[in-house]
């Protein structure tokens, strides 16, 4: 599903207009009617029968003002109240008030009150105060300013009323592009978009404003969205589908990839073990783990399906560059190598990783101390010559680009735009919906996963996931989405099943053979 930003949004409106040809009333008359419908599809169960719209003065209050004319033909008490002089209102929207004041002369169920002040609306808050539901009309995706003044309180008069409220496009004080309040904003339990849906109604905080969301279809040509050529996107189910073709029948293990796994110190054995677990659960056909020597029998006797190798150390139980020419060694014949799951930050640990980046002739997937391990000079990333998929929680991303980790959850989409493109990597940022960007500026957002995740070995397990289908065949942004997708949805069910929290990495990784089959085949 594509996601616009404010400037695309209103690109697009103004290409529709004047170039297609669909006058903005059109538009607005579409929309209007449209998220009445979407309204009254959520309120059937609940006792309304008043409804309060709050109208700005623009094109926002006049979507509002059409759907208070729809919902006063469907039979509820309708009160307008615009919070602005009628003369402050302009072209389309002026039109739809002028109309909604047309069927209040004709109606005792509707009127028109002007709130023009702060002093005007406490006068008014025991009457608007009277109505089951309020309409949000306040502000659309424009805003780029802190609230103040008489809107700023409209929106703290609806979220303290204890009513329901329904918002018009996106919630007001909504930043439509990071999902930020700008200074506060409307606390909605369901909002009606157009057209497409916003980043800020996806992004956190914002999906907590904007509640349950619906698009509406008001005539935008899908060739003028093809056109604009968005670049952010909510991953769908559908499409994560649509990666797994059913599988030839005289198919076999090497049919489908052979991953090497270098993962594993002293105290982190279940790291490595739980990612080569989770790349065979999710179909590759072969997986090599790569560990100390002295760790080897530890782990010979977690995994049974993987293959282990032990690798030379000058320290036991750590890896460094004296084994490097043996893991170059059997990576040939592998598609995909996975570096960094519990492999430690030691100095010889650290040189070893910088040395794979540069020389790996397959695919990576960098995660962990791996990510870690690169902090002091990425400029390594540029020496790579195969693609990689860096997975970084936010702190690891904040060693990265050496901000502090309130940095990177300030704004994860700018952050893992900006390095994938200069780095030329797809970087996975995890964490609440788990930002994909690609080097080409494109990037997704996750729509599964939930905070029982937040438990120890859940990375490794995405890790062992994204590099397994890296392995058998998908493409780097593929394997990504897939990965990323799949893992969250892992979690989504075992919540169902188990509880919001207290499930384990390796529950997660026992159920993803389960979750491919009744969800994606």
């Amino acid at each position: 599903m594509l996601l616009v930003t404010a400037n695309e949004m209103q690109e697009m409106d103004q290409t529709t207009i004047h170039s297609f040809g669909i006058p903005g009333l059109v538009l607005m008359e579409n929309a209007g009617r449209g998220a009445t419908k979407a309204l009254l599809s959520k309120i059937n169960a609940m006792d309304i029968k008043k409804i309060a719209v709050l109208a700005g003065r623009g094109n926002n209050g006049g979507d509002g003002f059409v759907m208070a004319r729809y919902l006063l033909e469907k039979g509820y008490r309708v009160t307008a109240f615009l919070l602005a002089p009628k003369e402050a209102v302009k072209g389309d929207a002026q039109i739809n008030l002028q109309l909604f004041e047309k069927l209040c002369d004709r109606s005792s169920a509707s009127s028109l009150v002007e709130i023009r002040t702060d002093a005007e609306l406490k006068a008014n808050r025991s009457r608007l105060l009277h109505h089951d539901l309020f309409i949000d009309a306040v502000l659309g995706t424009g805003l780029n300013a802190d609230l103040r003044g008489l809107i700023r309180e409209s929106v703290e008069l609806m979220n303290s009323s204890g009513k329901p409220v329904f918002s018009v496009d996106i919630p007001s004080g909504l930043n439509a592009d990071t999902g930020k309040p700008m200074g506060t904003a409307v606390k909605a339990f369901a909002t009606a978009t157009f057209a497409f849906a916003k980043a800020g109604h996806i992004l956190y905080p914002g999906n907590l404003h904007t509640g349950e969301l619906s698009i509406i279809d008001i005539g935008i040509p899908k060739f003028i969205a093809h056109e604009k050529n968005i670049q952010l996107s909510l991953i769908e189910q559908d499409e994560i589908a649509a990666l797994f073709p059913p599988r030839e029948f005289n198919s076999h293990k090497g049919s489908y990839g052979h991953l090497l796994v270098i993962a594993g110190s002293t105290g982190k054995t279940g790291a490595a073990a739980l990612c080569t677990d989770a790349a065979m659960r999710c179909g590759t056909g072969l997986v090599t783990l790569g560990v100390p020597e002295s760790l080897n029998p530890v782990l010979e006797g977690l995994v049974l399906e993987p293959m282990t190798h032990p690798l030379p150390e000058n320290e036991p139980g750590f890896l460094s560059e004296n084994c490097l020419a043996d893991i170059l060694s059997l990576l040939k014949g592998k598609q995909a190598l996975a570096l960094g799951p519990g492999l430690g930050t030691r100095e010889g640990t650290a040189k070893l990783v910088q040395k794979l980046v540069e020389q790996s002739p397959v695919p990576l997937v960098l995660d962990a101390d791996a990510v870690n391990c690169l902090a002091d000079d990425p400029d390594i990333l540029k020496r790579k010559t195969v693609p990689a998929i860096l997975t970084p929680h936010p702190g690891e991303m904040a060693r990265l680009c050496r901000v502090s980790t309130r940095d990177v959850q300030a704004d994860r989409l700018g952050l893992a735009r900006k390095f994938a493109s200069e780095w030329d990597v797809i970087l996975v940022l995890k964490g609440a919906q788990t930002v994909i960007a690609l080097p080409d500026g494109k990037a997704f957002i996750n729509p599964t996963g939930n905070p029982g995740m937040a438990s120890g070995g859940m990375g490794d397990v995405l890790t062992g996931m994204v590099a397994g289908f890296l392995a058998q065949g998908f493409s780097p942004e593929a394997a990504s989405l897939a990965g990323v997708y799949i893992h969250g949805l892992c979690a989504d069910v075992l919540s169902k099943q188990k509880g919001a929290f207290g499930f384990l990495a390796r529950d997660m990784a026992q159920i993803i053979p389960e979750i491919i089959f009744q969800h994606l085949l």
